[in-house]
């Protein structure tokens, strides 16, 4: 295989970071090139040209992104210049290259009311401006050329997430309120890192759902997370999304469950399912 050039976008977030250091760690001909916001703002066109330009790279990883949902309902300027024209001004860079872009999505492309899990060709449907957003991203990329990969409900062993968040606050003896009903699909960042990666090297194209296997409300990932630190599953609350819609006022899908049979089919692979992988992270967490 000749050399592979990587650059990577959005590079100190939890999925940025995992993607560069497995990229470097891999025993191929590689070269990775990481770029955190503070060292290139994607907003800027001239930047996101001039680092693709100059480095050529064979792939733009697009790990860059505004996803505070609720946020993003008071600046949709902001959101759509990040999550959507930023990937425009990847593809146009890569495509004076010659490289390709991976992009990230999400499940918040799709309205929530289907009660089986969402295909890469079911129907868009995004009930806010983060899911708007990003769905415009997705549009910009182009067919049998680029990347789109779409996953959910991320968490790793770093950074602002709720697995780090629960560790700490069961450590506190905190009472935990967490949502019941809604329904999505839990998924670490390093499994989703390691799907992207086999992807990019086995030169996919179009849209792939990555997430951990099963599904799960929030209220059932803390319980779990609860059980694993030996503390007592009560600890955490079940409420309702209307209960907590005055703090997190963003309108979310209900059931966001992503299937993964076309990643299956690409590769022959699935995903761990989340009870395990989250396992993992939580032994990672009770190290640090």
């Amino acid at each position: 295989m000749s050399q592979l050039r990587f650059v990577v976008l959005g590079a100190h977030g939890q999925l940025g970071q995992r993607l560069a250091r497995r990229l470097g760690e891999l025993d191929l001909p590689v070269e990775v090139f990481a770029f955190s916001s503070e060292d290139i703002d994607v907003r800027q066109r001239g930047a996101v040209h001039e680092v693709i330009r100059s480095l050529r790279p064979d792939w733009v990883v697009n790990a860059a992104a505004f996803t505070a949902v609720d946020r993003c309902e008071r600046e949709p300027e902001r959101a759509f210049l990040v999550n959507a024209l930023a990937v425009r001004w990847m593809v146009e860079a890569a495509e004076a290259v010659g490289g390709r872009v991976c992009n990230f999505s999400t499940d918040y492309v799709f309205n929530g009311e289907s009660a089986q899990p969402y295909r890469e060709w079911d129907p868009v449907d995004p009930l806010g401006v983060y899911g708007r957003s990003k769905l415009g991203g997705e549009q910009e990329l182009r067919v049998g050329r680029d990347l789109n990969i779409r996953t959910a409900w991320l968490m790793s062993s770093s950074g602002g997430n709720i697995a780090s968040t629960v560790v700490r606050l069961a450590k506190e003896g905190s009472t935990l309120r967490f949502v019941g009903d809604q329904i999505g699909s839990p998924t670490i960042a390093d499994d989703l890192s390691e799907a992207s990666i086999q992807l990019m090297l086995s030169s996919c194209s179009g849209c792939f759902h990555v997430v951990n296997g099963g599904s799960a409300s929030w209220f059932e990932v803390v319980r779990w997370i609860l059980t694993l630190l030996g503390r007592d599953p009560g600890q955490v609350v079940e409420v309702t999304a209307a209960s907590v819609a005055d703090r997190y006022p963003a309108p979310r899908p209900r059931h966001s469950v992503l299937a993964t049979s076309a990643y299956s089919a690409a590769l022959g692979r699935t995903t761990d399912d989340w009870h395990d992988a989250i396992e993992r992270v939580v032994r990672d967490l009770e190290r640090l």
